[in-house]
């Protein structure tokens, strides 16, 4: 069997360090590694559009920003597929079928369609597009014959719900479809990186992130002002590591490396830990090692995005070349679809 990988992104916003640890680095590394048949990243504009129907401008606007972001952290269109979903139409076409396979029920059992619409706010006025998330997502998945989905334990429910689809669905009209299987960080603390406010999650809703096409001073402002042990109010105080906001980005983006380079008084991060439970390391220096770490990483990134909002022309012929070959794949499976379904009623 073929190795097959999709993921993609909402277009709701510029992707931040959230993103990077938890799909993009990962996402380039498979790309590198080169271990798989095909590998498409796509542009999840419907989906978006679910919870911001009354504002398409935003959507669309951001369509390019995360593009730019792609091509900054390094994803290479010659090497991966990059594709905005709304172009490949066969998609609806495709939702429209499986929602015959799944009950309303339990769609709203979905935990992650669940904890989504309390987020949201939605009370009892969920729009259908929103509820029928899963539904989408299955169709995104299966249209190219998925079967490996890097995400985040957050996204796990709907991949479960995407085989439940599949499943069904070549029950009852034969061997179609290809079950995926989910790819989760290795890392625990890469799979969901929190907040700068100390909150679980990095969201940009919430507005405590730091993005990737952040500048430097912006990046320092933020590190700066991150939440840490409210505990540790002297520098001789022992401090909390383990809830600490500061020592999980380190422990996602730090390496020895990175020590040698900027904090060679340690050897790695255990050691940076060490010190600060026992006590006499302050925030401060801690905060501005972060603020480095950071800063190797997101250079590089700035440079490349530089580059692309330079060459805009260059982006957008990318997303079209991307989604007229995405767009070739779906149909292909959409007709094999029909047939299993006996409802391609010309041939």
């Amino acid at each position: 069997m073929k190795k097959i990988i999709l993921t993609g992104d909402r277009p709701t916003g510029n992707l931040h360090l959230g993103h990077y640890v938890g799909s993009l680095k990962n996402r380039v590394k498979l790309q590198e590694e080169g271990n798989y048949d095909e590998m498409y990243v796509f542009i999840a504009d419907i989906q978006a559009l679910t919870d911001n129907f009354k504002n398409p401008k935003k959507v669309r606007d951001n369509i390019l920003e995360v593009v730019i972001d792609y091509l900054s952290v390094g994803l290479d269109p010659s090497k991966v597929t990059i594709f905005i979903q709304s172009m490949v139409p066969e998609l609806c076409e495709l939702t429209m079928y499986y929602m015959n396979l799944v009950t309303l029920s339990r769609l709203e059992r979905n935990p992650t369609v669940k904890s989504e619409i309390k987020q949201k706010e939605f009370g009892n006025s969920i729009p259908v597009g929103f509820l029928n998330y899963p539904i989408s997502q299955t169709a995104d998945i299966t249209a190219f014959n998925a079967n490996i989905i890097p995400v985040g334990d957050d996204q796990l429910p709907m991949i479960e719900q995407a085989r439940e689809i599949v499943r069904s669905f070549n029950s009852i009209y034969g061997e179609t479809l290809v079950e995926p299987e989910a790819m989760i960080p290795d890392s625990k603390v890469c799979r969901r990186l929190p907040g700068t406010d100390g909150k679980a999650k990095m969201s940009k809703s919430l507005g405590n992130c730091i993005y990737l096409k952040d500048d430097s001073d912006t990046v320092k402002k933020k590190v700066m002002s991150m939440y840490t042990d409210p505990n540790h109010l002297k520098v001789e105080d022992p401090g909390n590591t383990k809830d600490n906001p500061v020592f999980i980005y380190l422990e996602a983006l730090a390496t020895d490396e990175h020590f040698k380079k900027y904090l060679n008084e340690y050897k790695n991060l255990n050691e940076l830990k060490a010190h600060y439970e026992k006590g006499g390391l302050g925030d401060v220096k801690v905060k501005r090692f972060l603020y480095d770490v950071i800063e190797d990483i997101l250079t590089p990134i700035r440079e490349k995005r530089k580059y692309y909002e330079d060459n805009i022309k260059l982006v957008y012929d990318i997303l079209k070349e991307g989604s007229i070959k995405a767009e070739k794949e779906a149909a292909n499976t959409l007709k094999n679809v029909k047939r299993a379904m006996s409802i391609d009623y010309f041939n």
